[in-house]
């Protein structure tokens, strides 16, 4: 799973960045790493410049943000009120990635729609490998 060092290489600043793939087939494929321009240990913001230059590849790809990801560097990995508020894409799964432990990383996904947050089971899936159905662990608000 590319975002854990990543995650770690930019802690203790928030590392951010999406999981692309073809349009509409919610199968994520191309890992792309971007600028926190925030460079905060507690906010993730993409730079608006490198967002738009990325947004446009996809659309010339013909893919989406299937993940969108960031990590979290001293709580859980549980979407903020900020990035609950913030969450522009409601097709995308948010992956957070916690780094608060040094020796261990959690993962956890989620679904963010109209305020409502939905976790999702996480799925690692090697190259050449097709996902299973997604069961919801559960819900918060």
């Amino acid at each position: 799973m590319l975002q854990i060092p990543r995650a770690r290489a930019d802690h203790p600043d928030e590392a951010c960045g999406v999981i692309a793939g073809p349009a509409g087939t919610d199968r994520p494929e191309r890992f792309i790493a971007m600028l926190n321009a925030a460079r905060s240990p507690t906010f993730y913001e993409f730079d608006s410049m490198e967002q738009l230059r990325v947004w446009r590849e996809l659309d010339d790809r013909d893919e989406e943000p299937v993940v969108i990801y960031h990590s979290h560097t001293a709580t859980e990995a549980y979407p903020s009120r900020t990035d609950i508020s913030l969450a522009s894409e409601p097709g995308a799964h948010y992956l957070l990635v916690s780094t608060r432990e040094p020796e261990q990383a959690e993962v956890r996904s989620y679904r963010i729609v109209d305020g409502v947050v939905t976790e999702e089971d996480v799925q690692v899936i090697g190259p050449g490998q097709e996902a299973g159905p997604r069961a919801t662990a559960g819900a918060a608000e």
